[in-house]
């Protein structure tokens, strides 16, 4: 640190920090451009309408002139989604998308499925990525099990006779980004990546629910195809174990 420096009148805003790693402290105090890069545009989704940019001006990095990058998405998590699913086969057009605000909290999600057989839904609270997932995301997944299971009851989607469909054949091929913020988040796991507030997990149940099930009634065409992909799941995973009974019976 320093003594403040009082620099000449100006019209801009802002505040310039320099950072400068210690050797004795940290591990290495070489950082790479593109681990910072990815976490800046990270950034950029989970904040929806900011620029942030972001240069290497290190000589033995950049042999042509500073490398910079700048992030900006007007549209945030549903640009997130975009940019995950970017090559991969939607299987409905739309992206889902939708906020609320509580008491203390907030919650934004975005999400689409596509064709592939396997989920990516990454969740975040106050920016922080909690790869261990928490009570937002288990709030998420009762809410969207629920729902789809209800709809496809109410639109003769499913019949009597068949099972409710699991919540691994629902989330297969989707691509969902759940973001909160909390006035006091509280992190568990030996990374501290696991969100434990338990008034998270109600929250985001109650909000899915309610934001989820009005797409479908407006977008009736769309949730049968969604319905239509996890039926195409859970019949694969009978057919599997029934598959898997018949090879230990013979054997």
């Amino acid at each position: 640190t320093g003594e403040l420096v009082k620099g000449e009148s100006t019209d801009e805003t802002g505040t310039q920090i320099t950072f400068w790693p210690d050797g004795d402290i940290f591990e290495t105090t070489t950082f790479s451009f593109e681990t910072l890069a990815r976490r800046m545009q990270e950034m950029a989704f989970l904040n929806k309408g900011l620029s942030i940019t972001i240069r290497d001006e290190r000589p033995e990095h950049t042999d042509g002139g500073p490398t910079v990058n700048t992030f900006h998405y007007d549209e945030g998590l549903s640009d997130y989604v975009r940019h995950i699913n970017a090559k991969k086969e939607p299987a409905h057009a739309s992206i889902i998308s939708f906020e609320e605000e509580g008491e203390g909290i907030s919650v934004e999600i975005a999400m689409q499925w596509n064709q592939s057989y396997t989920s990516s839904v990454h969740t975040f609270a106050n920016t922080i990525n909690t790869a261990e997932g928490g009570t937002h995301e288990e709030g998420f997944r009762s809410a969207l099990t629920t729902l789809v299971n209800r709809y496809a009851r109410d639109q003769k989607l499913l019949r009597e006779k068949d099972d409710n469909l699991t919540g691994d054949d629902i989330r297969e091929g989707l691509t969902a980004i759940i973001s909160v913020k909390l006035a006091d988040p509280q992190f568990e796991g030996q990374t501290k990546t696991k969100l434990g507030n338990t008034e998270a997990k109600s929250f985001v149940q109650k909000v899915t629910n309610e934001h989820l099930r009005d797409w479908f009634e407006r977008n009736p065409g769309e949730a049968k195809d969604i319905v239509s992909k996890a039926s195409q799941a859970a019949r694969a995973r009978v057919a599997a174990r029934q598959a898997r009974d018949l090879t230990r019976r013979k054997t």
